[in-house]
């Protein structure tokens, strides 16, 4: 579709966003002629041919913009271009109103993916632009035809002629498009026009701007701010009368930016010559002053920052990186969701739609021109500083350029970002000590450990926590986090990456490709599917902590809670509680029953404070099983929902209802087996391994077998007993000493058949508890009371809730496959589960608190490269655990990820009891 860019419609919206009554004045504002669509999802047809790969060597069409492996041409390639690239030949015609005769008309890229070579009716607009993530323009003033339609003709080669181009973009961590992705437009100005200012309006309201214009000394700069509903915010102001290109101005009274408050401010410049403007331009700014602070920190606004960011690749699956305001937006949000406060670019400039965004919705950015591991030349790379600077200079929320990646900086260029950023923002070289910072890549937990001690930097770490499949994220963050925020010099972290990069191949039925395990390493998938540890860091980096750990039983309504804002007192948060009350398993519609809720009294703590939350629950139900707490911020946005149980398990199993009994329990020796039927229904077990081998409910078998046998233990069977004991009938599997193993079944006419079973834990281990077995194509779901919906591991317990939980069965692959919550796995804080299936529902009580479901086996990915993301496992079971396995990451064993990833240690000769309720009714 072509864009509306009438005159009259800019002129309307320019009047609209500077609120001012003269619209004459703005008569000489910039008029933007879009020759592409603006976005992913509102494009052009353009004439098109690809010189090799699928769909090449004829001319059809295109649409503007697009990256062109999406659309069915070339070929796919991540992390390294093939041999030889294609090149894509575009051809698109256009006409230019003859009003606009005179004026400056400019040729802009958004980008272009690589090297650009552009024709105006048939003459080159200027030399051939690399480097293919920056915003570059021809001035086209004498090539256009006003008289008669224009041939613009391009040429674009994925693959760059300068091989340090090749090096920096087109051998890195991320899929390799080609094409003219963002928009392509003209701006057309007067001939006496303002090309770009360069703001530095700092914390105390002081404000410098830069102008560069080709106005002539009889003409005059002037300058005025107004807040974004058009009011002005103090006079009009100029340069001094002495040529000078740099206005300045003092004002009172302001709001400065930052993440938590982003205000926003609009400056209009005018070129006037007596009483007429010739042109003018808005440029929106925010007040705000960063400083790095040697062997202290870095600040923003005389505050100590520490960043809770995320790496983002710009990036969808069906769309590569073409995107849309609708998916910055999307993202943005989520990050804020998860209480993050910054973002990383890697490794290149984002649109600038998604800049925009960051000011106004509030997130530090740090802005990165590409060079992954290898950087451009000097050159070149002057060329494209200048490119990313110019374009994103006025940005509150970029707050650091970082000058390539890992090895990809050019040290030639780290004093180029200065020349056009008046701000002189801090320039860093992301994995190394530079800079007064130190932003090692990967450091594991005594790495952290040393720098708390040792480190005179100031240390955020710019990837932090591979999150490659399930592993890293959440996964070890606790620790991690807690053990940076000891130092003093901590500015915070960011996490690698914010998504799965899954491309949709179309050469490959649009199926998700994400490159084996070179992409899969996002907190969210492709489509932004929220995984474990989403929730986790929600929790981890929540501005509001909430102290204890387990609620009294004379509980007073009363919680002690820290402020981890950075800037705003937490009057402004509301604080919502409920009371619940929990169901047994035994009705399949059960949920919690709320059984009273209110607010919070109103609590003022500054950043940094500790005080005492009141709940004010005036009345308290002595029945209810759990308090919920969900804390919400100034836009009634849930920072955090804490959940806190009042009952255990075995008080919760004690409200089960009774069976209906028939007085007597019968048993039957069946040769290797015992059949045992109490109140109509018939229990086999084997007595050879002394394990329950089926259930008969009188209706259905369950074939719910094969335990309890303990995880990672032989067991030698010496005897089998079942005897008489009062009401109880009594089934005792006796096993040798050395297996440190004992079971004892008891079944009462009336009551659910209870298990007891006692281990022994001795040294080291992954994992400890029992198992049985379940034949998984049977089984079609599950529902619970416990910590949920996601599976857990050891060093990610966090993120999850309280509750009765359903989810129906799913063999996901976490990174590989996207179904989420993964149905597979461990479950904490179990007090009953319902294994739902396709004989006959069962539900498993347990009578001991801090006990872990063990749900199947989780699949293990088909393209992992080492056995850090897949830990130990039981097996393919069922079980109930009291430890269990942790994770680790891409390039880190879960043993160096800090306390809560190591293996399970108890005291020597330490017992674990435990007791379950079965009930297959």
């Amino acid at each position: 579709m072509k864009i509306d860019c009438s005159y009259k419609w800019l002129l309307f919206c320019l009047c609209w966003l500077v609120g001012a009554g003269d619209c004459s004045v703005q008569a000489q504002s910039t008029i933007t002629q879009y020759l592409s669509g603006t976005d992913k999802d509102h494009t052009v047809n353009w004439d098109f041919f690809c010189t090799k790969g699928r769909n090449s060597g004829y001319w059809t069409t295109i649409p503007v913009p697009s990256c062109w492996e999406q659309q069915g041409f070339g070929a796919y390639s991540y992390y390294k271009d093939n041999a030889d690239p294609e090149k894509g030949l575009y051809r698109y015609s256009f006409r230019v109103s003859p009003q606009h005769k005179g004026k400056k008309l400019q040729l802009v890229f958004d980008g272009s993916m690589t090297d650009t070579e552009v024709k105006i009716n048939g003459k080159m607009a200027g030399d051939i632009h690399q480097g293919g993530f920056y915003q570059f323009k021809y001035d086209v003033s004498e090539l256009i035809q006003f008289d008669k339609v224009n041939v613009l003709e391009i040429t674009v080669s994925r693959h760059s002629a300068n091989e340090s181009v090749n090096r920096a973009e087109r051998k890195s961590d991320f899929w390799l498009f080609g094409g003219i992705y963002r928009p392509v437009y003209l701006e057309i100005l007067p001939s006496t026009f303002i090309e770009r200012v360069a703001i530095d309006a700092t914390m105390d309201g002081n404000f410098d701007m830069q102008v560069y214009s080709n106005h002539s000394p009889k003409q005059v700069i002037e300058a005025q701010v107004y807040d974004l509903n058009g009011k002005p915010v103090d006079g009009p102001f100029s340069p001094e009368p002495n040529g000078s290109n740099l206005l300045s101005h003092s004002f009172k009274n302001i709001k400065t930016w930052n993440p938590e408050q982003p205000n926003l401010y609009k400056v209009v410049v005018r070129i006037k010559e007596n009483n007429t403007t010739i042109h003018t331009i808005t440029q929106r700014f925010g007040f705000r002053t960063t400083q790095l602070r040697p062997h202290d920190g870095f600040y923003v606004n005389n505050v100590k920052v520490i960043f809770k960011g995320v790496c983002r690749h710009s990036e969808w699956p069906e769309s590569g990186r073409t995107l849309s305001r609708d998916i910055h937006l999307m993202d943005i949000g989520l990050m804020k969701e998860m209480n993050m406060n910054a973002v990383r670019m890697s490794h290149y400039p984002p649109d600038k739609d998604f800049l925009d965004l960051c000011d106004s919705l509030g997130l530090f950015v740090l802005d990165e021109l590409t060079g992954w591991q290898a950087s451009y030349d000097t050159t070149v790379g002057r060329k494209l500083v200048k490119e990313l600077v110019v374009r994103d200079v006025n940005h509150p929320s970029i707050v650091i350029w970082d000058n390539g990646n890992e090895g990809g900086w050019n040290r030639g260029l780290d004093n180029d970002y200065a020349l056009y950023d008046p701000q002189k923002r801090l320039v860093i070289h992301p994995w190394e000590k530079f800079n007064g910072t130190n932003t090692k890549h990967y450091p594991d937990f005594k790495y952290i450990q040393n720098e708390v001690v040792t480190g005179t930097e100031v240390f955020f770490p710019t990837e932090f926590m591979h999150g490659l499949f399930d592993g890293g994220h959440g996964a070890g963050l606790d620790d991690f986090w807690n053990e940076m925020m000891k130092s003093p010099k901590a500015a915070g972290g960011f996490l690698w990456s914010f998504h799965d990069e899954g491309i949709m191949r179309k050469d490959r039925h649009d199926s998700i490709d994400v490159a084996g395990n070179l992409a899969p390493d996002g907190i969210l998938g492709p489509h932004r599917e929220k995984e474990g540890s989403f929730y986790t860091i929600k929790e981890i980096w929540s501005p509001v902590e909430i102290k204890q750990k387990k609620l009294p039983p004379d509980f007073d309504g009363k919680l002690t809670i820290t402020n981890r804002y950075l800037y705003v007192n937490l009057r402004q948060c509301s604080f919502e509680w409920k009371l619940v009350r929990f169901p047994h398993g035994i009705n399949k519609l059960a949920k919690a029953d709320i059984l009273s809720k209110g607010f919070a009294l109103p609590l003022s703590l500054a950043p940094n404070e500790t005080g005492t939350l009141n709940l004010n629950i005036s009345k308290y139900p002595g029945n209810a099983d759990a308090l919920y707490l969900t804390v919400y911020d100034g836009a009634k946005k849930e920072i955090l929902t804490w959940s806190q149980p009042f009952h255990s398990p075995r008080q919760i199993a004690d409200r089960l209802p009774l069976m209906a009994a028939n007085g007597s329990i019968n048993t039957k020796d069946k040769g290797d087996n015992l059949e045992l039927t109490c109140d109509n229904i018939v229990y086999i077990f084997n007595k050879t391994t002394g394990f329950l081998q089926n259930i008969f409910n009188g209706k259905n078998n369950i074939s719910f077998y094969d335990g309890p046998a303990p995880a990672g233990m032989s067991l030698t069977l010496t005897g089998f007993k079942n005897y008489c004991q009062g009401n109880q009938y009594i089934i005792e599997p006796l096993y040798t000493a050395s297996d440190h193993f004992t079971v004892l079944w008891i079944f009462e006419s009336g009551k659910l058949p209870q298990l007891h079973y006692q281990y022994a834990i001795d040294g080291e281990r992954e994992f400890a508890g029992i198992t049985f077995h379940y034949p998984e194509e049977k089984i079609t779901g599950m529902k619970w009371l416990g910590a949920g919906p996601y599976h857990v591991w050891k060093n990610r317990l966090k993120g999850t809730q309280l509750g009765v939980w359903q989810k129906n069965y799913n063999n996901t692959i976490t990174g590989e496959t996207w179904v989420y919550p993964e149905f597979k796995g461990w479950h904490a804080g179990i007090y009953w589960a319902t294994i739902q299936n396709k004989e006959a529902d069962f539900t498993v009580y347990t009578q001991n608190e801090n006990i872990y479901l063990q749900m199947l086996q989780p699949p293990k990915p088909k393209a992992a490269a080492n056995n850090n993301t897949s830990p130990a496992f039981p097996g393919n079971t069922i079980g109930f655990f009291n430890s269990i396995s942790a994770i680790g990451t891409k390039f880190q064993a879960a043993a160096v990820m800090g306390p809560q990833s190591q293996k399970n240690k108890e005291p020597d000769g330490a017992v674990f009891n435990g007791s379950l309720l079965f009930d297959f009714r």
